[in-house]
């Protein structure tokens, strides 16, 4: 019951803050405040235009709330695009740029002044937008949509404190984003059946089995990605949707798929419940559907029977004479399978201590089932990041491991595409980089619908000197995986600074740390391309963010972190690092 005095209203909140403000003061406190008064009027006059109203406005943040979401959407596009007027007359150590985020939900109203979880909600969509930009919430998507004539960006699912579940978020894109950003151009559906599996929803009522039906989503993505002439959406993308209730033909349009697979798992002792039905995402009419009730040990043939399922449904043309078997990577082991999904769960958390975790499950998974591959694989996979991600205490020997486990892996006779992305790698930094080329592509050939296999090749055609293929890579790797992890964002960078198109690189760097704000390599490829452009004040920032993150840097760890064929770029780099501070 809402306490005596106070009402609850639904309303659509405006939240906005200066980016770089403590560096705007620190610089320049006097000129600091003449433009933060001068745009604080500029943007209360749009939100009166709007019929919105300025409700809380502390430090460099501005809150407002409007009736209506459409007025609340419009003006934060008239804002941003007012704003970059006035900067554009400013130098850019004196531009103040803002970022804004909307969010529709239900606050309560006191003395004039609005809280509760909508604001909060406002304001972490807010942090995610880029400096000059706007996000939005799921809530103010699903209401403007149709209304308004943006193309948005999805970001997938954010967390939010003190929200129990993630938020929705949008990025609108503007007319800068046009032909910049790969997930701007309009997404055109495949002309061979394609398919995006959602996660398996946990019927079980108790979270410490989520992982199970994580675990086999994942699995059933793996054994169809495998079907020739299929194509299906990556896991990254596929998961965003987690714990959504989804409209199917939304999610068929932003992903660009025909066919959605959902499903669901009880998980009971001994037994396991699923559910997985097939659904047209044009008609949204089930196209097949399937109830399991079995013993946890027929897993494996439930997942086989799913993948013929679907063959037969999508009339997938198969080469002559071959199995659905022979696309499914499993083992007879259902507690090696087990721990093999419990480290999954860990792993896509994407920290040092996570990916520690991770390998214990595996270990564990490799000691009950020797023969299993897929651990293996994802133990080189481990030791990769270990020094790819300068997570190691000793880089050599995570080197070395990432290169035993992957050439294991290759003995098995269900080997997986992993160990030759992580060769491919290794050759990289061996400057074997014709090698490094001929392993990312036998990573394709085993299964063509791996995005990471075609984002992973593109890193390697960059290093190597061929940045305009590594662009075409990426479109494919963008494809199948909409909703992509920072690294690709990364990849992307690289080429295109390598191709002297610094504008997009800067861009392709900042939508990087928006998903992965510790990813410190974007943090130091922003300062390179920031001293390309001439702005050392932007550089020194983005390198102070970087040596935050990994304190031992230094102007020796750019050739081994960047093993590139031609040792001009490196030194292009050593050289940019150096004028923005680096020693």
């Amino acid at each position: 019951m809402t306490q005596e005095g106070f009402k609850r209203k639904l309303t659509a909140i405006l939240s906005a803050d200066v980016e770089g403000y403590s560096r705007l003061m620190g610089d320049d406190e006097e000129a600091t405040v003449r433009t933060l008064s001068s745009y604080r009027t500029a943007i209360a006059d749009l939100v009166q235009q709007f019929r919105g109203r300025i409700v809380d406005s502390p430090g460099d943040n501005i809150l407002a709330d409007f009736t209506s979401v459409v007025d609340a959407v419009n003006c934060a596009v008239e804002i941003q695009r007012d704003l970059a007027e006035r900067n554009a007359k400013l130098p850019d150590n004196r531009q103040m740029q803002f970022r804004i985020g909307v969010n529709l939900g239900d606050v309560i109203e006191d003395d004039s002044r609005i809280y509760g979880d909508g604001v909060n909600i406002a304001a972490r969509v807010e942090g995610l937008a880029e400096a000059g930009g706007v996000c939005i919430s799921g809530s103010v998507y699903d209401q403007v949509e149709n209304k308004l004539d943006l193309k948005c960006d999805f970001m997938g699912e954010q967390a939010a404190k003190n929200i129990s579940k993630p938020v929705r978020v949008y990025r609108i894109l503007t007319e800068l984003d046009e032909g910049v950003l790969i997930l701007g151009k309009k997404i055109e559906f495949p002309d061979k059946p394609s398919i995006a599996v959602l996660p398996f929803v946990n019927m079980s009522g108790d979270s410490s089995q989520e992982y199970f039906s994580d675990g086999l989503t994942e699995q059933i993505i793996t054994g169809i990605s495998k079907i020739p002439g299929l194509f299906v959406i990556a896991r990254n993308s596929a998961f965003a949707y987690k714990g959504q209730a989804v409209r199917i033909q939304q999610v068929g349009k932003e992903l660009g798929v025909k066919h959605i697979l959902e499903g669901s798992v009880q998980k009971a002792g001994d037994r396991v419940r699923i559910n997985a039905q097939l659904i047209d995402t044009s008609t949204e009419r089930h196209l097949w559907a399937e109830s399991y009730d079995r013993v946890l040990e027929d897993i494996f043939a439930i997942q086989d029977d799913i993948t013929i399922q679907l063959i037969k449904v999508l009339q997938v043309q198969l080469i002559g004479g071959e199995q659905s078997r022979k696309y499914i990577e499993g083992t007879e082991n259902i507690n090696a399978f087990i721990k093999m999904l419990q480290g999954l769960e860990y792993f896509y958390r994407l920290t040092a201590e996570d990916n520690l975790r991770a390998r214990d499950f595996w270990e564990e998974a490799r000691s009950l089932d020797q023969n299993y591959s897929l651990p293996c694989a994802l133990l080189a996979l481990s030791h990769h990041w270990d020094y790819g991600f300068g997570w190691s205490k000793s880089p050599l020997e995570s080197f070395e491991l990432a290169e035993k486990m992957a050439k294991k892996v290759l003995s098995f006779k269900d080997s997986t595409e992993l160990a030759h992305q992580v060769l491919s790698f290794n050759h990289l930094f061996k400057h074997q980089h014709d090698k490094a080329i001929e392993r990312g592509e036998q990573a394709l050939l085993m299964n063509p619908n791996s995005a990471d296999s075609y984002a992973s090749l593109s890193f390697v055609y960059s290093l190597s000197g061929m940045p305009e293929k590594a662009i075409s890579l990426l479109e494919k790797a963008f494809r199948l995986n909409p909703v992509a992890p920072a690294n690709y964002y990364s990849f992307l960078a690289v080429a295109y600074r390598m191709t002297k198109q610094y504008a997009e690189a800067i861009k392709a760097y900042h939508k990087s740390l928006q998903i992965s704000p510790d990813f410190f390599q974007s943090h130091m490829g922003l300062a390179v391309c920031y001293v390309a452009t001439g702005n050392i004040g932007k550089a020194q920032n983005a390198l102070a963010e970087a040596l935050k993150l990994n304190p031992n840097l230094s102007l020796d760890f750019v050739p081994i972190a960047a093993p590139f064929k031609d040792q001009s770029n490196v030194e292009f780099i050593v050289e940019s690092l150096r004028k923005a501070g680096l020693k």
